[in-house]
């Protein structure tokens, strides 16, 4: 792991030896986004979509984009290894100033991480996890990948001190997203998810399952979804770059349907996994 290769700021390096300055608006204010990208096979997955939405982040805090999309390629080809499934972690501050000020310093370079990880198929893929629901109180700018992730962490952990796996997060009665996460349920027969907005961060892969779905004559709508209509939901998944679709058969402590990973998953897992292997 520490003698892995990664990029920062236009060098390939050992990891144990990538420094940032401790003056790092990153690491003093939580100054910067990030972007999560799948790789199979050594193929980066929509990597259009990825960078579209590492734009938008990068746009809505106000800080330029240091590489145009086929420098960021170029600069992740290196790190990728064909014979792995792999995601890249790609993260953008706004750099080190002189000093700790609020106010954004003139002049100064962005810092820009790069490093690549095996993907380890997450072990509640075949058999669903559990989840509770939290009151959801992070900021209004959810649709931003920022690094600054204290509440979706402390969410998370809440989630994990009471034996569950994800924190279903909840604002004024309605469904926003995971801790980490996009959230399905199918109710009524109908594969539903909430719709875009500040408040959840949209997945690429949400994207996919709702394409997919459209496709295969799976109904499925983008709306609002309330606490109580999860809770008496068919089925719940959870949706991520990393962890694709995973069921949820516990929620807030009871099972959801028979407690089993229901047909609509099974067909939109096989369904997802045969988009992935048809991808260039």
């Amino acid at each position: 792991m520490q003698n892995k290769t990664v990029y920062l700021n236009g060098d390939y390096m050992p990891l144990n030896e990538a420094r940032i300055s401790v003056l790092d608006r990153g690491f003093l204010f939580g100054d910067g986004i990030y972007e999560v990208i799948p790789v199979y096979s050594g193929h980066l997955f929509h990597f259009q979509e990825h960078m579209e939405r590492l734009e938008h982040s990068l746009a809505s805090i106000r800080l330029a984009n240091p590489h145009d999309r086929k420098q960021w390629l170029k600069i992740i080809t290196p790190l990728l290894d064909a014979n792995q499934d792999q995601s890249v972690y790609l993260q953008i501050t706004r750099g080190a100033g002189d000093k700790r000020d609020h106010a954004f310093p003139e002049k100064i370079a962005p810092t820009v991480f790069v490093m690549c990880s095996n993907i380890v198929p997450f072990h509640g893929k075949n058999t669903g996890i559990k989840a509770i629901s939290v009151d959801d109180n992070r900021w209004g700018l959810c649709s931003v990948k920022a690094i600054t992730l204290l509440a979706n962490i402390l969410h998370r952990q809440q989630a994990v001190e009471q034996g569950c796996e994800e924190a279903i997060l909840v604002k004024d009665g309605y469904v926003t997203e995971g801790a980490a996460s996009n959230v399905f349920a199918v109710i009524d027969g109908i594969l539903v998810t909430p719709p875009k907005s500040n408040e959840i961060l949209s997945g690429i892969t949400r994207d996919v399952i709702v394409e997919l779905a459209k496709k295969n004559n799976i109904p499925c709508s983008e709306e609002i979804i309330s606490l109580d209509a999860l809770r008496t939901a068919d089925e719940i998944w959870i949706t991520s770059s990393t962890r694709e679709i995973i069921p949820v058969v516990e929620f807030d402590f009871k099972s959801v349907a028979d407690g089993k990973p229901g047909p609509v998953f099974q067909s939109m897992n096989q369904l997802f996994q045969a988009y992935k292997k048809s991808m260039p």
